[in-house]
Parts: structure tokens; sequence; C-alpha cells
């Protein structure tokens, strides 16, 4: 067969094949950054939305963990991306609105840096006490806390964590000094819990379901503006008197720069995966609120929740490891 001939078969064959399809051929998947190793609710989202995705767009989706420094690390790799919607982020709200007021040196601009795309879930958390504690009501613990100061400490998963920052907001309104003992993971504070080594731990509330239950830890309060649809029967704390909220979410963003008409398609995607009926059961499971926000909304929840915890990263006087 000639050069000719060749070449006319290959067109040939290319009008053979449905547009799409030739469209897909020859093209870089999409990346999904998560900057945090794999395991746990926040790397079970990243493949969830990866596969709507891949359904969605017809177009294949990666998960990529990129880990180390805090979730920093996978940040800055997408920030050095090129803006063309084959890389996207997948991050909880602390690398986005949190560690602007932590780090003296953060080598990217969670504003300038990023296009937001969509929230796509939330969680929050809340206040539990172990069995040794006489309280049934944040009224109570409170009281108790005043009278007996020497036990005014509290456990979180980890220093510099929104459990952390939002139980330093708990103390300021509430006028107690509290002391505050980091953990390596929540599983690590709620042993102690129960053993009586530790009053109080603040954590997601998916974390705290299981004990709560079995009646071996009880929840005083939760932490968003509307009662926990885990916990329908505990108040949240502006309803027992302390005007504090505090809300943990995933959102993902694409470099800056990335044009409209691409980052418009991955908003209606990315919402409609999360509010199918089948994602959405499957988000709960996890311990997440599926929500799915324009990019515009997400722009304000961000600077919203900047501003927000701004005052708790100060109180608490958390200097990290850099």
């Amino acid at each position: 067969m000639n050069r000719r001939h060749l070449l006319v078969a290959m067109f040939a064959l290319a009008a053979l094949i449905p547009a799409p399809a030739r469209a897909q051929l020859g093209e870089q998947p999409i990346r999904i950054v998560f900057p945090f190793a794999a395991g746990g609710s926040g790397d079970a989202l990243a493949r969830l939305l990866g596969e709507e995705l891949r359904m969605a767009l017809n177009q294949p989706v990666i998960v990529e963990n990129r880990a180390g420094a805090q979730g920093r690390l996978g940040v800055q790799a997408v920030k050095a991306a090129a803006p063309d919607g084959k890389t996207l982020l997948l991050t909880p709200v602390a690398p986005m609105s949190v560690y602007g007021h932590v780090y003296k040196a953060l080598l990217y601009d969670p504003v300038a840096d990023f296009q937001p795309v969509s929230q796509v879930a939330t969680f929050d958390f809340a206040l539990a006490i172990g069995p040794q504690v006489p309280a049934k009501t944040i009224k109570e613990l409170v009281e108790w806390l005043k009278a007996n100061p020497a036990q005014g400490s509290y456990g979180t998963p980890a220093a510099g964590t929104l459990p952390h920052f939002f139980a330093v907001s708990f103390a300021k309104a509430a006028g107690l000094d509290l002391r505050h003992v980091g953990y390596r993971g929540s599983a690590a504070a709620l042993t102690d819990l129960v053993a009586g080594q530790i009053p109080i731990v603040v954590t997601t509330t998916s974390d705290l379901l299981e004990m709560h239950k079995a009646g071996r830890i009880s929840v005083l309060a939760a932490s968003d503006k509307q009662r926990s649809p885990f916990l329908p029967d505990t108040p949240t704390f502006k309803e027992t008197g302390y005007a504090i909220e505090g809300t943990g979410w995933y959102g993902v963003y694409v470099p800056a720069k990335t044009p409209a008409a691409v980052v418009e398609p991955l908003t209606r995607a990315l919402a409609a995966a999360v509010r199918k009926p089948e994602v959405a059961e499957r988000l709960r499971a996890f311990g997440l609120q599926p929500t799915g926000t324009s990019a515009a909304e997400l722009a304000a929840i961000q600077a919203a929740d900047s501003e927000r915890w701004a005052p708790a990263v100060k109180a608490s006087g958390f200097t990290p490891e850099q």
C-alpha cells in the first residue's frame, strides 16, 4: 500500500469512530490531587468523585495522594500545574482558610493561586465528655469546670487542627481556662476519655458516634448551625447559649487562570454527582454531608471561614513545626 492509499485508509477509519471517543483518544487523564495519605473519609471522597467525573465527562480520572507538610505539598503541586482543567485539588478547609493564619511562610496564596470549583461536602465537630464527668449539658459542664479548674483539660486529634481551634473558641466564649492535650488521632484521645485520663474530647462528630450510641461517652453539643443529622437529639453550641459555630468541608479547586469554559462543566458535574441519592448515601456513611455549591459560593465560604478561624488560631498560641 503506497502512502496515498495509507492516508485514505486512516481518514476512513477515523470517520467510523464516534466523535466523543475520538476526542478522548490521546487525552491526558484528569488528576484529582488529594494532599493527604490514602485512607480516611477524604481519600474515599476523592475516589468516589473520580469515578463520578469519569462517567460524567467520559474521560479517565486518577486520584493522586500527595501527602506531606500537613497537606501543603499537594496544594503547591496543584498551584504549579497547567490551568487546563486536567489537575484538580480536593482539599479540606484548613489549607485554604486556616493555614494562612498558622504558617508564617506559606508557599502559596489560597486566593490568588487557585480558582474555586465547588464545595462538595461538609462535616462538623462535637464536644464529648467521659463517664467520670458529672454533667448532662454544656451548662452543667461549664459549672463543673469552674468549680474544678484542675480538671480543665481537653483532648483533640492533634494540635493545630480545627477541633483544637474550635475548642479554643468554646473556652473563650464560656470564660474557661482550659489546657489542650494534642493526640495522634481521635482513637487515642477517645481511649483516654473512656479511661478517665481526660474529661473532654473535641473531634469530628463521626468519630464520636459509635461510643456515644453505646453509652461509653456523652456528646453534649455539636458545632454546625443546625443539628447534626447523625445526632438529631444533640443541641448545637448556639442552642446551648454560646454564639460559636464551625464547619469543616471539602472543596475542589483548579489552578488560577483556568478558563471559565473549563471550570463551569467541572462545577456542574461535581454538584450533580454529590446530589445523586446513591452518592449522597455513601458520603453520609463517611460522616459527610453532600453539598455541591457553585464556584462563587465556595469562594465566599472560603473567605468567611478565613475570617472566622483567625481569632481562634491567634488565641490558641499554636506554633507549628515547619
